[in-house]
């Protein structure tokens, strides 16, 4: 059970790994351009390759793309949503130039349609998307919060997806905050069994292929996308601990998106504090370390 996070990477795709290090991550979550502008990063293959030779002379794997914002599946804009498949597509081509194991990505919202009126426009743009891209990257859906009727705030619909598109590429990220915001109760050790119960039986718990583990603002079912710092939130340490004791998960990589604590003036994210006070607590619970 590796612990890492989401890092910055200005001045360069490869400068994450210094950050990542600096703070004790094990791994670690990029974007590869600003995330709320169209347009992916130019990668010429040298710049490939010397993020992969960087990978290599690092601890800190696996990698994973974060998707941007913008992209919206579902939309029924239809220039909005062929923009959100190109963008994907070319996010999933980054992450096979530098040996990313995939592209973590908000799958969007119906805007008041209802699923079952975009299901079937998603499935096929990830299709299609599957197709055209190496076969070694994964395409990792995320979870939602559930306000402003996105799609994932509930593990059936994102398993629903799965099932279609049926492809061993197409994966699941767990974003704590987003499902506790959602209603699933991982605050106690009785509600994080019975959610793990609910993904296994929904998604498959081998299809889970990162978890991003952030703490909430919000109460449970608030249905709003809050991050917290690790034990700072309504989860709290005793959600983790339990979380992190779920032999299910033992493998996955978890990434933290927190704010992080003012040790400089403002919080920038994912600190060393969040990912000791993680490991302090895989620690406790016996979890295989990364």
């Amino acid at each position: 059970m590796k612990i890492g996070a989401h890092v910055s990477t200005s001045g360069g795709l490869a400068t994450g790994f210094d950050r990542a290090e600096a703070i004790g991550a094990e791994c670690m979550q990029v974007f590869e351009s600003a995330p709320q502008q169209w347009g992916t990063a130019k990668l010429s293959d040298e710049q490939a390759e010397a993020f992969r030779a960087r990978m290599a002379a690092s601890t800190v794997a696996p990698v994973f793309i974060h998707g941007k914002y913008l992209m919206n599946l579902a939309s029924a804009d239809d220039k909005i949503f062929r923009t959100s498949r190109s963008t994907l597509r070319s996010s999933l081509n980054i992450a096979a130039g530098i040996g990313a194991r995939g592209v973590i990505f908000h799958t969007g919202s119906h805007k008041g349609l209802g699923l079952d009126a975009v299901f079937e426009q998603i499935c096929q743009a990830c299709s299609e998307v599957l197709a055209d891209t190496p076969p070694e990257t994964l395409l990792i859906f995320e979870n939602s919060a559930g306000g402003g009727d996105t799609i994932g705030s509930k593990f059936h619909d994102l398993g629903e997806i799965l099932r279609r598109i049926d492809d061993r590429r197409a994966r699941v990220c767990i974003d704590t905050c987003h499902a506790f915001a959602a209603g699933y109760d991982l605050s106690t050790a009785a509600g994080v069994a019975a959610t793990i119960d609910e993904l296994e039986r929904e998604i498959g718990c081998k299809n889970i292929a990162a978890i991003h583990c952030n703490d909430s603002k919000t109460e449970l079912g608030a249905g709003r996308d809050l991050h917290q710092n690790i034990g700072e939130g309504k989860i709290g340490e005793a959600g983790f601990e339990a979380l992190l004791g779920q032999p299910a998960l033992a493998e996955v990589p978890l990434l933290l998106e927190v704010p992080g604590y003012k040790l400089d003036g403002a919080g920038k994210g994912p600190d060393r504090p969040n990912i000791d006070r993680l490991k302090a607590i895989r620690e406790r619970v016996g979890a295989p370390a990364g």
